[in-house]
């Protein structure tokens, strides 16, 4: 994602987006039950996509016409149980309950929860949502044919930049995750919490799955992959145990979990978590500019995200600085903008994440260090609070679209 143009190491032209809004009147040769749950998914509250050709195509791939036909009565929030699925769908209950279990337990598209006699059924978002679900648990090798051309259309969807939408809206306000520097760049730092700290944040779990990256697998699989590892998307707490037991993690120690992140680490990936500090569970991604969705929409689409301010920022040493550009092609954001012939360097803050790659690179001539932003505020305490704070600007973003598509 960084261009090298007449020697200046920065960021790329920002794409365009190239979504074409259309309506379900426009697709009469399509079946109702796909229509229906492409509606469902294009919904604002879930970050969805307005109704396209892209969104159509992908709904058809992911669902036979049966399991649409049952799909399209689960809501987000508030779940279903088989019974009240057949009774919605005029199905018999035995037909309906093996449709919502391959979703749910194979393609992993839909969410289950509760007791076997009782278990409710929930519709995930396009993303995040199905694309990690259907994807955690597929090492390269393992990739289906259906796997495949999950991709391909999602890619396709993803492109038309209709994230930015939500993102721009947000500015950062929302705060859903957070960045964790590297370790090196703070650990003297005298303003170093224990929120910032890796290990001491697994410290609170005593559960760890390990599954694929999969913004990585999808490029890869679409032979655009950076070559850095797959295997270190990391679910902690409550949220591993049942991944472990249903197969879609492997379980790790406690220091495997932490060595799996150091290792990523030390490719240039980018650790982040979910922006609360409860130890019921947590997962943490390891990302790259280049391949993950979310920096994309920066890299990409030029789209402020929704990850938190950052504790840490890079200061530099004007006079020890020879404007080298090895700060600028370290940065996963393209958040640096260096000219080594006109000798001049420009740190864009709303890019920035803190993650501390560029103070590494600036190994030799250490004109950059970490410093402690004074007005940095800590991640939320529980998921109640977390809910409470990232809630009511995700509803406003929401509303913005949808009076914006109409």
């Amino acid at each position: 994602m960084i261009e090298l143009n007449q020697a200046i190491v920065g960021p790329r032209q920002p794409r365009l987006k190239n979504v074409r809004p259309r309506k379900l009147s426009d697709y009469p040769q399509v079946p109702r039950p796909w229509l229906d749950v492409a509606q469902r998914l294009s919904s604002t509250v879930r970050m969805g996509p307005p109704i396209c050709d892209q969104l159509v195509a992908f709904v058809q791939h992911v669902f036979t016409e049966e399991e649409a036909s049952v799909a399209r009565h689960l809501g987000l929030f508030r779940g279903r149980t088989a019974a009240s699925v057949a009774r919605a769908d005029h199905r018999d209950l035995a037909q309906t309950s093996v449709l919502l279990q391959r979703l749910a337990a194979e393609k992993h598209v839909v969410a289950s929860g509760g007791p076997p006699h009782h278990r409710r059924y929930y519709l995930l978002p396009v993303v995040p949502g199905m694309l990690e679900m259907a994807l955690i648990a597929c090492p390269p090798e393992a990739l289906s044919p259906w796997h495949r051309r999950f991709i391909e259309l999602f890619e396709t969807l993803y492109e038309t930049g209709y994230l930015a939408d939500y993102q721009l809206k947000s500015s950062g306000a929302a705060a859903l995750i957070r960045v964790i520097p590297l370790g090196q760049t703070i650990d003297a730092h005298p303003m170093a919490l224990p929120s910032d700290k890796l290990e001491i944040v697994l410290d609170r779990f005593d559960t760890f799955g390990i599954g694929q990256c999969q913004c990585r697998l999808t490029m890869q699989a679409l032979g655009r992959g950076c070559g850095k590892p797959l295997g270190n998307c990391t679910i902690m707490g409550q949220w591993a145990q049942r991944g472990i037991e249903e197969g879609w993690l492997r379980r790790v120690s406690k220091r495997g979990a932490l060595e799996i992140k150091r290792e990523a680490e030390s490719h240039g990936l980018v650790t982040w978590m979910m922006n609360v500090a409860s130890s019921r569970g947590q997962c943490s991604c390891s990302c790259c500019g280049c391949c993950c969705h979310a920096l994309r929409a920066v890299t990409e689409f030029n789209a402020p995200s929704m990850i938190a301010p950052p504790h840490f920022l890079p200061q530099r040493d004007a006079a020890a600085c020879t404007y080298c550009g090895k700060c600028g092609q370290a940065c996963p954001l393209n958040a640096i903008l260096v000219d080594p012939k006109q000798k001049t360097y420009r740190h864009l803050l709303e890019r920035c994440v803190g993650c501390g790659l560029c103070v590494v690179a600036c190994d030799r001539k250490k004109a950059l260090r970490m410093e402690a932003v004074p007005d940095y505020r800590l991640p939320y305490r529980s998921w109640f609070s977390f809910i409470a704070g990232t809630a009511p600007s995700m509803l406003r973003t929401s509303w913005k679209v949808w009076r914006e598509r109409g």
